[in-house]
């Protein structure tokens, strides 16, 4: 007796979001950020998020990660449903399986490099774990700087230990808004390379925004927002595609 081939377990998704809308209310008018915005993001994978300004993309970030609610939709991180998570179970969910990588760094400027690695465990109250710190250390090339402060660090290398940090507890998804905004080229290169690292080398998830085609292009697949709404995806894109893309929806 032949029996058919097994099929193939579908690939895990790391980040759904299910007809998502946020909606501010500033004035009268209300803005519609985000407008029934579907999105599955595959674990192991390296997205970028682009638009024009104003199309939501720090807004999906946000609410992607958690750091902002939803005002209806779903939203799902692995396999739990963030959406309706009391506060204090969702500082606790985030905190254990979701990095954020923020343009401004977010680094306490009273505390070593090294300390400030350490802040994820103090704040879950975990030992720190002197090995994994070593790692990541090495991993962004910043192994002679652990007992430096941030106000000794050029603004790559800040960046470098916030990748660092938002990766000490091996989160299972990896936010970056503008990891390379405020960088030069060579530098920006350096911290693409570190995020790619947690991909290729840690199996982690990461999902960037950016408003550069060149770094766009290094992602294994690019999302497309205009105002507050999916409307492309694409692989392999090169950025001059990228930027025509980008000018088409302004």
């Amino acid at each position: 007796m032949t029996f058919p081939p097994a099929l193939a377990a579908p690939p895990r998704t790391a980040v759904t979001l299910t007809d998502v809308h946020k909606t501010y209310t500033p004035g009268p008018q209300p803005v519609h950020a985000l407008r029934a915005v579907r999105l599955a993001v595959p674990a192991g994978s390296f997205t970028a998020i682009m638009g024009p300004s104003g199309s939501g993309k720090s807004t999906l970030l946000n609410v992607a990660a958690g750091l902002d609610a939803a005002t209806s939709g779903r939203v799902v991180v692995g396999d739990t449903d963030i959406s309706r998570m009391r506060a204090d179970a969702l500082t606790t969910f985030r905190r254990r399986h979701v990095g954020f990588v923020f343009q401004a760094y977010n680094l306490l400027e009273h505390l070593s490099v090294s300390e400030n690695m350490r802040l994820p465990w103090w704040l879950d109250a975990s030992a720190p774990e002197a090995a994994r710190e070593a790692e990541l250390l090495a991993l962004v090339g910043l192994s002679e700087m652990a007992g430096r402060l941030p106000s000794e660090l050029s603004g790559g290398q800040r960046q470098r230990v916030a990748i660092a940090r938002a990766l000490v507890l091996r989160p299972d998804v990896i936010f970056a808004d503008e990891p390379t905004g405020a960088l030069d080229a060579h530098t920006g290169a350096r911290v693409l390379h570190v995020l790619r690292e947690a991909v290729t080398t840690y199996r982690q998830t990461v999902v960037m925004v950016t408003h550069d085609p060149q770094v766009a292009a290094t992602a294994d697949e690019v999302v497309f927002l205009a105002d507050g709404t999916v409307v492309g995806r694409e692989t392999g894109a090169s950025a001059t595609q990228i930027s025509q893309r980008i000018l088409d929806l302004s």
